[in-house]
This record gives structure tokens, C-alpha cells and sequence, in this order.
């Protein structure tokens, strides 16, 4: 059973809120950018220092038809995609648009996870670079992102974390995700897209 610190189903969600208009530049996609039988598969593991896994096996994504309207399917839920694009009104967004490299921001969020516990995450954002970048589905044009901060929660941990984001706005989504806190490395990368 997968272990996150950091609710990692809304990030999914908003992971698919990147879409390019111009080489270098990517803002939120719209609904129109997306069609039916659209489909991502990711892997994923994290491990402690120790070799403990705490995570371990893959996760798909897939646009459907629900309701006459397009939405998007996960593992536990079917989400309208009017909802995953939707704009983030946040002054410390995960994402400030439009991305472009050198852009810099401040990202806050409080959450809580699957067993009630409440945190916050408080990081930093850069974008560093945008290049081609392979991973297993494929070699992408993508942007990287790197957080630095902390996060802490309401039963007393606290950890410095970096996480790196590498998304391709061809596919609307990370194509990499690598999350450190302290002594746990989460890594998720995508290993399949398709469209019909």
C-alpha cells in the first residue's frame, strides 16, 4: 500500500494543468486539449535510506466519457475534467503561470492525509530549464522544476524536502517526479502514454 506525506492525488490533479502555446512558454490547458481515451501510466517506488519501501507500483490516469462530459479516471475516483483545469486562485500556487524558465515563486499549501493528519508544505519554486527529457514512455520537450522548503504536520515531524517536477506540455502532465524528505526518496515516472 502506498505511504505519501504530501496528498499526492491533488498534485496528480494539478500536474495536468500544463499546456504550451508557444515554444518556452506554457500556461493552464483548457478543456479543448484533451480528448477521449487520452492515457498515462506512471511508476512509482520510495525507499527509505534503509531500503524500506514504503511505496511501490504504478498509477494510471485515463480521460473518459462520463455523463456526456469528459473526466478524468483514476484509481479512486472519476474527476470532471472542468475540475482539473480549473485555474488556481492561490497567491503561493504550485504552479505560476505562465511557466517560463527563470520564473520564481513562493508555493504554500495546507493538507491532510489519508489518516487525518494535518500538515503544510512551504517551498520555494524555479524553473530551471526546458529541453528534451527521456524517461521510459519516451523523450519529451519538458520543463523542470525544482521546490526546496520544508513540511511539517500537526503529530510534530519536520523535514527539509526537494522535490523535482519534469513536465511535458505536449502530454499536459510530470513525465518525472522526484520527492526527498530527509530519508525518504519517492521517485514516480511515466512509462506509458496513448492517444487514441
Amino acid at each position: 500500500m502506498r505511504r505519501y506525506s504530501l496528498p499526492l492525488l491533488a498534485l496528480i490533479a494539478l500536474s495536468f494543468q500544463v499546456f504550451a502555446t508557444e515554444p518556452g512558454v506554457a500556461n493552464q490547458p483548457v478543456l479543448e486539449d484533451y480528448s477521449e481515451g487520452e492515457k498515462w501510466v506512471w511508476k512509482y517506488k520510495g525507499v527509505t535510506s534503509k531500503g524500506e519501501v514504503r511505496a511501490d507500483g504504478n498509477d494510471t490516469k485515463e480521460i473518459i466519457l462520463e455523463n456526456g462530459a469528459l473526466a478524468m479516471k483514476t484509481a479512486h475516483a472519476v474527476i470532471p475534467l472542468s475540475r482539473v483545469v480549473q485555474a488556481d486562485t492561490s497567491t503561493t500556487p504550485r504552479y505560476k503561470w505562465p511557466l517560463e524558465v527563470g520564473n520564481k515563486w513562493k508555493f504554500e499549501q495546507s493538507w491532510t492525509s489519508e489518516d487525518g493528519t494535518q500538515g503544510m508544505t512551504s517551498q520555494h519554486a524555479e524553473v530551471l530549464s526546458y529541453q528534451e527529457e527521456t524517461v521510459e514512455a519516451g523523450t519529451f520537450m519538458a520543463y523542470t522544476i525544482k521546490y526546496d522548503g520544508e513540511i511539517s504536520n500537526s503529530q510534530g515531524y519536520r523535514a527539509d524536502t526537494q522535490d523535482v517536477h519534469v513536465y511535458a506540455p505536449k502530454l499536459k502532465t510530470f513525465i518525472k517526479l522526484t520527492q526527498t524528505q530527509n530519508d525518504y526518496k519517492y521517485v514516480e515516472e511515466l512509462i506509458e502514454y496513448t492517444k487514441k
